[in-house]
C-alpha cells in the first residue's frame, strides 16, 4: 500500500483568471489615480477666496480708519467717516470684480 491518499490533484491557474486578476488591479490602479485629491486646485481656490476676503474687510477698515482720522482734525464727524467708508467700500468691490474677472 501506498501512503499517498487518492484524491484529486490541484487544477493549475486559468490564464484567464491571471489576465483577468491583472485588468482587475490595472483599473483600481486607475480608479485610485482619478479619484486622488488634487491639491492644487484646492488650493489655489482657497487661496482666491482669502484674497476676496482681504480686499472686502481692507477696504472696509482701511476707509473707516481714513475717515475717523479726518474727522478728527477737521471735525467734521461723522461725515468724513461715512464718505471715507463708501469709497473704501466701492474700492473693495472694484477690486473683487477685477480679481473674478481673471482668466
Amino acid at each position: 500500500m501506498s501512503d499517498e491518499t487518492p484524491g484529486r490533484q490541484p487544477i493549475g491557474q486559468d490564464a484567464r483568471i491571471d489576465a483577468l486578476e491583472e485588468r482587475l488591479k490595472a483599473a483600481h490602479e486607475r480608479e485610485e489615480e482619478r479619484n486622488r485629491p488634487q491639491v492644487k486646485e484646492a488650493d489655489s481656490g482657497y487661496r482666491l477666496g482669502n484674497r476676496v476676503l482681504t480686499e472686502l474687510l481692507g477696504g472696509l477698515l482701511g476707509g473707516a480708519l481714513i475717515g475717523w482720522v479726518i474727522d478728527q482734525f477737521a471735525g467734521t464727524s461723522p461725515w468724513g467717516l461715512l464718505v471715507m467708508l463708501f469709497i473704501g467700500i466701492g474700492v473693495a468691490f472694484r477690486n473683487i470684480i477685477r480679481i473674478s474677472n481673471r482668466p
